[in-house]
């Protein structure tokens, strides 16, 4: 049977123009910065980004993890939204690669409000940890891909800059942030101390993430990327994949957006679910309406040929991504209208 593929957009594949990029890939030892690949890659990332220096790691929770050893120091404490990447999804990370207390706000879609900020942020007193570090994310996964505009998070980073609190920006989808909201990513990225974004998403690189920020934090980053076992040596070969998926991205997104768009709308015309949230981007959350268990509907998808995530107790994720054809998404909706 031939699956329609809406799990997650990590799951492409390299195109055959990309695995002949990769074969004739310049390469050299990145941990001695001699690798060229790399070297053209961080710096366009950088460029990309708005900031002085970048660091190719092998995953967004590796550039996440490293951001909070550089931001802060052990017994510190760092805030971030209660369904945020960095929170959920990194395997207690912070806590055990940091040593950092994480304090989680409830957001409404995936974002606090500047108030709810404000009074989280610990005062000088000898009995609390310091607050360091502020976390976001943009998209936002949990929140069902939704996107936050710069005028919307101006209000949180003047706070903490105020307040001398550095910021850092899971920016994993920040491509697909930047086509949602007509803006270059430097403009998303401007006034966060550190950013991270994934080339193993919706670029559709098969390995990579790039972490940037001042070169000062950059230098810094290199030696916690090697504490971590995350210096590679001939890495150009996955360098030059991420800088064929950043040729071109934002027309590949724009279109993984608008089919995620003809999704969502069939879903609001189903009875047997509805959508979550409104689709912002290339993801897709979908409430089952009936009375079955969430594992026996997604089980019962995949047996008419769909493959998408459990997300939560009664919901679904669905992501449309470069591997996946209009005619996939319309079969995509006919099965889930089916059941």
């Amino acid at each position: 049977m031939q699956f329609v593929e809406l799990r997650s957009d990590t799951l492409t594949r390299p195109t055959e123009e990309m695995r002949q990029i990769i074969a004739r890939a310049e390469v050299g030892d990145d941990v001695y910065g001699e690798d060229p690949s790399i070297n053209q890659l961080e710096k366009l990332a950088a460029e990309i980004m708005g900031k002085e220096a970048a660091l190719f790691v092998p995953s967004g929770t590796m550039a996440n993890q490293i951001a909070a050893m550089v931001h802060t120091s052990p017994g510190d404490e760092i805030i971030t939204e209660v369904t945020s990447h960095i929170f959920l999804y990194e395997a207690g990370g912070l806590a055990r690669l940091a040593g950092v207390q994480t304090h989680v706000l409830k957001g409404e879609r995936g974002m606090f409000s500047p108030d709810e900020l404000e009074g989280a942020i610990r005062g000088e007193n000898i009995h609390f940890p310091r607050t360091t570090l502020v976390a976001f994310e943009n998209t936002h996964n949990r929140a069902g891909g939704r996107v936050f505009s710069p005028e919307e998070l101006a209000p949180h980073l003047e706070i903490c800059k105020r307040a001398g609190i550095a910021t850092h920006l899971d920016g994993a989808r920040i491509f697909n942030a930047a086509v949602a909201l007509e803006l270059t990513p430097d403009i998303i990225a401007q006034d966060f101390d550190s950013l991270s974004f994934c080339l193993s998403k919706g670029l559709g690189a098969p390995v990579g993430s790039l972490l940037c920020g001042s070169a000062e934090f950059i230098r810094e980053a290199r030696r916690t990327r090697k504490i971590l076992g995350g210096g590679m040596r001939q890495a150009g070969i996955l360098a030059s994949a991420g800088l064929f998926a950043l040729d071109g991205a934002e027309e590949r997104l724009a279109r993984d957006h608008q089919l995620a768009r003809v999704l969502g709308g069939a879903i609001e015309k189903m009875e047997n679910f509805r959508l979550e949230f409104p689709v912002e981007s290339n993801i897709i959350v979908s409430r089952y309406l009936g009375d079955k268990p969430i594992q026996e509907i997604v089980a019962l998808l995949k047996e008419k040929g769909l493959l998408v995530n459990p997300f939560g107790p009664a919901s679904i994720r669905l992501v449309t991504h470069q591997d996946v054809t209009q005619d996939e998404v319309f079969r995509a909706a006919e099965i889930m209208g089916s059941i």
